[in-house]
C-alpha cells in the first residue's frame, strides 16, 4: 500500500480507502463487513469512510464500523463521518445548521465509539443555511477536538470557492478534503473542482471510482446483470441503469483488453487511472467480500504510462 498527503495537510491516507455505504441488515452482512475491514486493515488501508446516514437506519453503519475497528489502536487508522441528509422527521434533523452539526458530531462519536473523527464532511451543500454559520460550526468542532479535519462532499465549484474565501477572511480552519464522485465516465471535477481545490490545498477522496461496478467487467453486452449485483437489485440508481447499454459496455470491453495486456484486472486499471492524478489523495472502494478488497488494493502503486493513458482517452472518447 502506498500513501499520499491529504491535500496540503500533514495527514497521510492510503491510496485505497474503504467505504461503509453498504446496508447492514442481517448478521451475515455485518460479519462480512467486519471481515472486509479486517482484510483492508491487514493490507495497509488506514482510511475508513462512513456517514451518519449509511446503513439500514441513521448511525447503523457507524456502529458496525466501530465494532470492526475496535481491535486496532486508534492512532493507526483514519475514520470519517458526515452530516447533511435527514436522520429523523424533525425540521432540524437535516442540513448544515450549527444545531444539526453539533448534534450529529456527538451522535457519530458515540456510534463510532471514538473521542474524535479524523475528517468530518458536509455531505452536500446546504442552501438553507448561511455558509458562515456552517463554517464557524466546523471550526468549533475542530477547536473542541471532536474532529481533526473538515471536508465537503459534492459541493458545486462556486460554493467551494466561496467557502474557501470565507475561511480565509475570517481566519477559520480550512477544508482539508473534498469527496466527489470520479471515475472514467464521471469526470466533472476535472473542469473546476480540482483546480479550485488544488489552489486551496484541498485533497480529493473520490467515491464510485469503479462507476458502481460498471468498471469491474461484471456487466456484459447482451447478458442479464449477474444475480446479486447492483444492477440486478430493485431500486438501483438511475446512473447504473443508464450505463448498461451497448455504447458504454463496448468501451468497457475495450478497456478490459487494455487491462489484460497490462496483466491487471479492469478494476485495478480503473483505480490506477483515477490515481494517475496527484490531486487524488484516496480512491474509495466498496466491498461486500474480503477478496474484493484484496483485488482492489493491488491497484495501489500501479503507474500507467502516457501511452496507456492516451489509449484509454481514445477509448473513452
Amino acid at each position: 500500500m502506498e500513501y499520499r498527503r491529504l491535500g496540503k495537510s500533514g495527514l497521510k491516507v492510503s491510496e485505497i480507502a474503504l467505504g461503509s455505504w453498504l446496508t447492514y441488515g442481517t448478521v451475515t452482512e455485518k460479519e462480512q463487513a467486519i471481515a472486509c475491514v479486517k482484510e483492508a486493515y491487514d493490507l495497509g488501508i488506514n482510511h475508513f469512510d462512513c456517514a451518519n446516514v449509511y446503513g439500514a437506519e441513521p448511525h447503523a453503519a457507524e456502529k458496525v464500523l466501530a465494532e470492526a475497528l475496535a481491535p486496532y489502536n486508534r492512532d493507526s487508522y483514519i475514520v470519517t463521518t458526515k452530516a447533511f441528509w435527514p436522520v429523523g422527521p424533525g425540521v432540524n434533523d437535516r442540513g448544515l445548521s450549527r444545531k444539526h452539526i453539533m448534534t450529529q458530531i456527538e451522535q457519530s462519536l458515540k456510534s463510532l465509539n471514538v473521542e474524535y473523527v479524523d475528517i468530518f464532511y458536509c455531505h452536500r451543500f446546504d442552501p438553507e443555511t448561511d455558509l458562515e454559520e456552517t463554517l464557524r460550526a466546523l471550526d468549533d468542532i475542530v477547536a473542541q477536538g471532536k474532529a481533526l479535519y473538515v471536508g465537503l462532499s459534492e459541493w458545486p465549484a462556486d460554493k467551494i470557492a466561496e467557502g474557501v474565501r470565507i475561511q480565509k477572511e475570517l481566519g477559520l480552519r480550512k477544508f482539508a478534503a473534498s469527496q466527489p464522485v470520479y471515475n472514467m465516465f464521471q469526470r466533472y471535477i476535472e473542469n473546476a473542482v480540482i483546480p479550485i481545490c488544488d489552489n486551496a490545498g484541498i485533497g480529493q477522496v473520490v467515491f464510485s471510482p469503479l462507476a458502481q461496478g460498471v468498471l469491474t467487467g461484471k456487466y456484459k453486452r447482451g447478458q442479464a446483470a449477474p444475480a446479486g449485483s447492483r444492477a440486478a437489485t430493485e431500486g438501483v440508481s438511475r446512473f447504473i441503469q443508464g450505463m448498461l447499454n451497448d455504447h458504454v459496455l463496448d468501451k468497457v470491453e475495450k478497456l478490459e483488453a487494455v487491462a489484460k495486456r497490462l496483466e491487471i484486472t479492469l478494476s485495478q486499471l480503473a483505480l490506477a487511472w483515477v490515481l494517475r492524478l496527484p490531486s487524488i489523495s484516496s480512491a474509495l472502494i466498496g466491498a461486500s467480500r474480503p477478496e474484493q478488497v484484496r483485488e482492489n488494493v493491488k491497484a495501489s502503486g500501479v503507474k500507467l504510462d502516457e501511452q496507456t493513458i492516451a489509449e484509454i482517452e481514445t477509448i473513452l472518447g
